[in-house]
């Protein structure tokens, strides 16, 4: 059966004097919801000024664990995920409409990742990440959405030239915005030893790919790689706030599918 352990750690960073980073997760209450349901972990930025951008990162996470929460099981996370997290957008909406002129323009990021039997599932908007670790390399799931990011992709600019550019923290895509998100989901499989890895650009934009392999793969607690991940973000920069959520899988349940039902591998 999959089985996990994972730790959370947020941090307002060297400079803001509040937090708009929001995480939480979503744990199986027995066996049989591991194999129904399974594990999920989320993570949020929020934008919008003051305190708005906690209220939409919050409202965001809410949404997306209740659902989960809520649904009846077996169903594909690949399938599940993209419709919680547009439930989610529809909400962080609605909040910044129904709020007037104190919430316009409050959105977030968001970042969330499935587990159940030996597959996640990632699902995202914005440019919180997530990395799966594995042979000591850490490689990112997640595509920013962000402007620097699409104009790298078409080309117009280079990778160096878009980490140095003005607009490499400016987002093309947030929950919150509109009334509709396209929300970007990709499934791959896990082995035992994995470590999946989801943060906000308070870590990403100052401690490289690398550097969060070494940190997570050379036997380090997870604890202990958590709180050293924040402290190497805050010693580099700290000017945003830093949030990371660290899952280590044990061991997964080996499964098939068969016209969208499980079957046993052995």
């Amino acid at each position: 059966m999959l089985d996990l352990e994972f730790v959370e750690r947020t941090d307002n960073g060297r400079v803001r004097d509040h937090n708009e980073d929001y995480f939480g997760y979503a744990a199986p209450a027995s066996p049989a919801q591991v194999r129904s349901h399974g594990w999920l972990f989320a993570l949020a930025d929020g934008v919008g000024g003051h305190e708005k951008g906690e209220v939409a990162s919050r409202a965001a996470i809410e949404s997306l664990l209740a659902g989960f929460q809520g649904t009846p099981g077996g169903e594909s996370h690949t399938a599940l995920l993209p419709r919680l997290v547009q439930k989610a957008n529809t909400r962080v909406f609605e909040a910044a409409v129904a709020g007037g002129r104190e919430t316009a323009g409050m959105a977030t990021t968001l970042v969330a990742c499935s587990l159940r039997f030996d597959r996640v599932a990632v699902a995202h908007v914005g440019d919180s990440r997530c990395y799966l670790i594995r042979n000591g390399k850490a490689s990112q799931l997640t595509r920013d959405h962000t402007v620097a990011s699409e104009q790298v992709r078409l080309g117009l600019v280079s990778a160096q030239e878009a980490g140095e550019g003005s607009t490499r923290h400016i987002l093309s895509r947030s929950l919150g915005t509109e009334m509709v998100v396209n929300v970007e989901t990709n499934d791959h499989q896990l082995y035992p030893g994995d470590v999946l890895l989801q943060c906000s650009d308070g870590l990403h934009a100052s401690v490289e790919p690398s550097e969060i392999a070494a940190l997570c793969s050379r036997g380090l607690d997870l604890v202990g790689a958590a709180e050293k991940l924040v402290a190497l973000a805050n010693e580099r920069d700290g000017s945003d706030n830093i949030s990371v959520q660290l899952i280590r899988v044990r061991d997964v349940e080996r499964m098939g599918m068969y016209r969208g039902r499980p079957y046993k591998l052995y």
